[in-house]
């Protein structure tokens, strides 16, 4: 077990203070647990936790190689034994688990004690989370240097306590933040790149119609998320959504995109429950 109450603590004096974090401890594990055809779980999908073993295999059927999964909302991990069931269905089916959580960055050893907790939890055999990822997107806290503040802290402090489990960054969308720009002025791209093994930006264009539209968006936050992490060769597992809003026209065009891109590690559409048999189709054709 990790000192992980040590550890809070120092996020929370980091984040409280705004002093300077540490430097990161040197990342051990590298981007493949967020590669391939992935999909998504939030505490929202009873289905899927009220059959978690028969999910688990129907996920598997479908080609997926990387669930993620969100593991807190109002408990630090929500449903643990229906929880660990869906792990367990997922790793006997030879498919990986992320375990992903959203902090409001509002409240520091909250988000601290919750980020952990995807670090410690344990199945009922054991079995621990294949990767992790911290969902940066909350604009909940208004002060935004604080925000970026806390943020690059508590991805230090996941890094720090990770050791060999790989850490994703789930970050603003490029694309969407160079459109609304106040959303979160001076995002800390390079001090999160600094943390990641692989970033997973949530590209919805739910908004968008049509072919060209949404291939332009796609293409356009990709290339944003490299050139402000100042990392070309940066791991993306890119997303697209949300599923059952994107018609034929905007489908072929996100494929287009992540094809022309080419560069890629992972690709998948928020979420499991929003996706289609005309979306796995497609998803089929950018994992082959």
């Amino acid at each position: 077990m990790r000192p992980l109450l040590a550890a809070v603590g120092v996020s929370v004096l980091i984040a409280c203070t705004g002093a300077a974090a540490s430097a990161p401890a040197a990342k051990e594990a590298g981007a493949s647990v967020f590669g391939g055809l992935g999909t998504w779980v939030d505490i929202y999908d009873g289905p899927v936790f009220a059959a978690p073993e028969q999910a688990a295999a129907r996920i598997a059927a479908r080609g997926v190689k990387t669930v993620w999964v969100e593991t807190a909302n109002d408990a630090d991990v929500a449903r643990p034994v229906l929880l660990g069931r869906l792990v367990e269905g997922l790793h006997a089916q030879g498919v990986r688990v992320v375990a992903w959580y959203l902090p409001g960055h509002v409240k520091p050893a909250l988000d601290s004690r919750r980020a952990l907790a995807m670090l410690s939890f344990r199945t009922p055999n054991g079995e621990a989370f294949d990767g992790v990822a911290l969902d940066i997107e909350s604009t909940k806290l208004k002060n935004v240097g604080l925000r970026s503040r806390r943020a690059v802290a508590l991805a230090r402090l996941v890094r720090q306590e990770a050791g060999e489990t790989p850490l994703a960054i789930i970050p603003f969308n490029p694309r969407g933040l160079e459109r609304s720009p106040k959303a979160w002025p001076r995002f800390p791209w390079v001090e999160l790149n600094e943390t990641a093994d692989a970033f997973a930006p949530m590209v919805y264009t739910s908004g968008l119609e049509g072919f060209d539209a949404t291939y332009g968006y796609v293409t356009r936050a990709l290339r944003l998320l490299r050139t402000d992490t100042e990392n070309p060769d940066v791991s993306i597992h890119v997303i697209g959504g949300v599923a059952d809003q994107l018609g034929p026209a905007e489908l072929a065009g996100f494929a287009a995109a992540v094809t022309d891109d080419g560069n890629t590690i992972g690709v998948s559409l928020y979420d499991w429950q929003t996706t289609g048999p005309a979306a796995w189709r497609v998803l089929h054709s950018l994992s082959e």
